[in-house]
C-alpha cells in the first residue's frame, strides 16, 4: 500500500493559512532540504484547487527559466498531479488531472495502486484535515515557525473526536523552526489526574 504524506508550514499558534505572508524570513537551506526530502519520495501530488493554482502559477515558469530551483520545478512538473475540486478544471501544467468521485474512495484507491512512490500533499489544508479524520494520512510533517501569527486558518478545526498522533522525529533549525514529523497513533492512551499526581510525587521525592 502506498504512503500518503503531508507537509505544512505552521506558526506557533497553529496558523497554516497564507504562509507566504510570514514564513519566508525563516526559509534557509535546512528547510529547503526538509521540503525537498518529502517531495523526493513521491511520484504523485495531491492538491486542493487553491494550492494547485498557486503551484501552477509559479513552478512551470521557474522550470523554463532554468534558475537554481529549476531541478525542483522539473520534478514537480514530472510528478502526477491530482487536483480535488468541485469545479470542472482545465490544465496547462503537464501531468495534471482532476480527482474523480468521492475523495475518500478515490484516495483509498490511490493508496492501493501498485508502485513504491509516495503520494504527497503540500498545503491543501482541507484535504489534510479530511484524510487525518478518516485515517488515510500516514505522515504529517510540520515546520513549526517561531511566530504567533494570531489570525488566519488553523490546521485543526473543531470536531467531535480527537486525533492521537505519535512523534516520529524532531529537528531544530538554526532559525528556530522545528521540523516535527508525526504519524497516526492507533494505541489509545489512558491517564488521569491521579496518574499525573503520582509522577509529581516521584519528582518531589527524588
Amino acid at each position: 500500500m502506498r504512503k500518503i504524506t503531508a507537509g505544512l508550514f505552521i506558526s506557533l499558534d497553529g496558523v497554516v493559512g497564507e504562509p507566504a505572508d510570514w514564513h519566508f524570513p525563516y526559509f534557509n537551506d535546512e528547510m529547503g532540504i526538509a521540503v525537498s526530502s518529502q517531495m523526493e519520495t513521491a511520484d504523485t501530488m495531491l492538491f486542493g484547487r487553491k494550492t494547485y493554482d498557486s503551484f501552477a502559477g509559479a513552478w512551470p515558469e521557474r522550470e523554463a527559466a532554468g534558475g537554481e530551483d529549476a531541478g525542483f520545478a522539473k520534478a514537480l512538473g514530472d510528478a502526477r498531479k491530482i487536483v480535488v475540486s468541485r469545479q470542472n478544471l482545465q490544465f496547462s501544467w503537464r501531468n495534471s488531472e482532476q480527482l474523480k468521485g468521492d475523495l475518500v474512495e478515490a484516495v483509498t484507491a490511490l493508496k492501493n495502486e501498485p508502485g513504491a512512490g509516495d503520494i504527497a500533499l503540500s498545503g491543501s489544508v482541507s484535504i489534510v484535515r479530511k484524510l487525518l479524520a478518516v485515517g488515510l494520512l500516514d505522515q504529517l510533517s510540520l515546520l513549526v515557525h517561531p511566530i504567533a501569527v494570531r489570525n488566519g486558518l488553523r490546521l485543526f478545526d473543531e470536531g467531535e473526536w480527537s486525533i492521537p498522533l505519535r512523534l516520529e522525529s524532531s529537528q531544530a533549525f538554526s532559525t528556530g523552526v522545528l521540523h516535527l514529523v508525526y504519524a497516526p497513533d492507533e494505541s489509545t492512551s489512558a491517564g488521569s489526574y491521579d496518574d499525573a499526581k503520582a509522577h509529581l510525587s516521584q519528582t518531589e521525592s527524588s
